[in-house]
């Protein structure tokens, strides 16, 4: 019986094996644009889909493969897929499900540029999203119709640290015969594997923890291969005959790949989004690390979150791993090693205390990013969620009084103390 091996072990050696070429132990940089074909049936196979290799960079590179492989192994999935951004992940995970008319069932709690996306954006494809708090599990059953094609949500919701009480979505998804998109990016896969729960598919803005080093954009999505695509008739795109491939049918043809090879042949192909391999070789490498980095992530939160939440300074804090949070319990049942680092905290003074306290912290970075080893804030209001309504930016955990902070791996003493000189400041 082959071993099962550690997340640990699989963080650093999956999809990663020495060059067969030099020998090479880390993952070569394949900087390539294109690929010697061994003759014409040889190219002919790959354009047919019947051999798996490498054509162009647009759609597969040795160095982005390797990280895709990575992922989908520290998810549990059967196949993942890189491209340029978290963004563009979302586009490419609803690409083979969609069609003009069609719906999506989303989580009032997310990143405002989703919330952004799937409201304006994705009706210039013909798609509508419907979004319903996700902990009312009957809004979200009858938020379902005829139309709808996918249920999304975020596992650890950015801004606020919302947890998802996945399992039970993914009962709501399983009864209504969805596919459940998780983007599990503040949570990353050593916190939690929303595939275990029920999920379809995991979406990851890899730019966030996975790298974890503020230095390269970058998005992924893992299949389960668990889903029947066939059996509903709502997905074509993968149980029908494909034109572009004489009428190749995905599901048929790669079962539990078929997700995985249509993101690549239709999805990269045509919507272009690419990884560069440079980019996957800083994700893998910050990869190496996750488990440790995410350890101290937590632990630095709770240390910080509770030192806020005892401030008179400030009004309440948003972060899941407290006793005190609504949602304590379900964060130790789902997300048992941690409610991430990601939460934000309410500033007596409202907003313009807010732009105060960012304005005078020196450890902090002032940036739109997360999950990066230093600690960040941003105000979400003035920024990151200022396109919202302020009913969506309620709704989102993205009100005026609040600030999103993203806990560093620092030592945590010189994180309270950037906040407490700061907040006397205000």
């Amino acid at each position: 019986m082959a071993r099962t091996y550690g997340f640990d072990t699989l963080q650093i050696h999956a999809g990663a094996r020495p060059d067969p070429a030099t020998g090479a132990r880390q993952v070569p940089i394949y900087q390539t644009t294109a690929y010697v074909f061994r003759d014409a049936d040889h190219a002919a196979a790959l354009f047919n889909l019947q051999e798996v290799g490498y054509i162009y960079s647009r759609l597969t590179n040795p160095t982005v493969a390797a990280l895709g492989e990575r992922i989908a192994t520290l998810e549990g999935g059967a196949g993942g897929v890189c491209c340029s951004s978290g963004h563009a992940a979302q586009i490419m995970a609803l690409f083979p499900l969609m069609g003009p008319g069609r719906n999506i069932v989303a989580s009032t709690r997310l990143y405002g540029g989703t919330v952004t996306q799937f409201s304006h954006t994705i009706k210039r494809f013909g798609w509508s999203a419907k979004f319903v708090d996700f902990d009312d599990l009957a809004a979200l059953e009858a938020a379902v119709d005829g139309d709808t094609r996918a249920i999304f949500c975020e596992s650890i919701a950015n801004p606020g640290g919302y947890v998802t009480d996945l399992p039970a979505v993914a009962a709501i998804a399983d009864k209504v015969g969805l596919p459940l998109i998780v983007d599990n990016t503040s949570a990353t896969p050593f916190l939690c594997r929303p595939i275990e729960m029920g999920a379809t598919i995991v979406v990851h803005s890899t730019t966030k923890y996975l790298t974890g080093n503020g230095t390269v954009t970058g998005g992924a999505i893992v299949d389960s291969g668990k889903f029947d695509w066939s059996a509903s008739g709502k997905f074509p795109s993968l149980s029908e005959p494909e034109p572009a491939y004489h009428g190749l049918k995905f599901h048929e043809t790669f079962g539990p790949l078929a997700f995985t090879f249509h993101s690549i042949a239709i999805g990269l192909r045509d919507l272009g989004m690419t990884m560069n391999p440079q980019g996957a070789h800083y994700t893998l490498m910050g990869i190496e690390t996750l488990s440790l980095r995410m350890e101290r992530h937590v632990a630095n939160a709770m240390k910080v979150a509770a030192w806020l939440e005892a401030d008179p300074r400030v009004d309440y804090v948003t972060y899941a791993g407290l006793p005190s949070s609504p949602y304590a319990e379900r964060a130790k049942r789902v997300y048992p090693k941690g409610a991430g680092a990601l939460f934000t905290f309410a500033v007596k003074g409202g907003y313009e205390a807010c732009v105060k306290l960012v304005d005078s912290l020196e450890l902090f970075s002032h940036v739109a990013n997360l999950g990066d080893t230093r600690s960040l804030i941003i105000h979400s209001a003035s920024t990151t969620h200022r396109q919202l309504s302020p009913e969506q930016q309620m709704a989102a955990g993205a009100a005026p009084n609040m600030v999103r902070v993203s806990i560093g791996i620092e030592d945590v003493d010189d994180i309270i103390a950037d906040l407490d000189q700061a907040l006397a400041k205000v």
